[in-house]
């Protein structure tokens, strides 16, 4: 028997079982009908950040960011790479440290760009300074 795993849309936001040997097919959402992987990174919000954090059960890689920060946007085109090559592996997300300062604060968010891997809810991994795709998905995957 085939293990499933909850997998959050990043459209509806809704929980979806898929089965964890169906995750490379480009899986759907049951309710919304859109693709659970984009193959970009998912931009998210106060609203949405606690749900994708704690109900996927695929690692979850965080950019926290600012679009004030250079080397924030430096590194954007590397993370949406990271991304095509982590997915369906991980779910890849940034948050917005300004729009989202209260995450940021709980989060302890001294520096920006910083990466923080997720799993189960809870914050694995930090790496703090702007990284090429290479390296975003070295360390994602060392830290897994």
């Amino acid at each position: 028997m085939t293990d499933s795993l909850h997998i959050v849309c990043p459209h509806c936001a809704t929980p979806n079982r898929v089965p964890s040997d169906k995750l490379g097919e480009q899986p759907g959402c049951g309710k919304c009908k859109q693709a659970l992987f984009t193959a970009h990174p998912l931009e998210l919000s106060s609203a949405n950040f606690m749900q994708h954090i704690t109900r996927n059960d695929i690692p979850v890689l965080v950019d926290f960011w600012a679009p004030w920060c250079g080397p924030c946007r430096t590194m954007a085109p590397a993370f949406e790479q990271a991304a095509q090559q982590l997915e369906p592996d991980f779910r890849v997300a940034k948050l917005n440290t300004e729009t989202a300062q209260e995450l940021a604060a709980r989060y302890g968010i001294r520096s920006i760009p910083t990466l923080a891997l997720f799993k189960g809810g809870r914050e694995v991994a930090r790496q703090a300074g702007a990284m090429n795709a290479a390296g975003i998905v070295q360390w994602a995957k060392s830290k897994n």
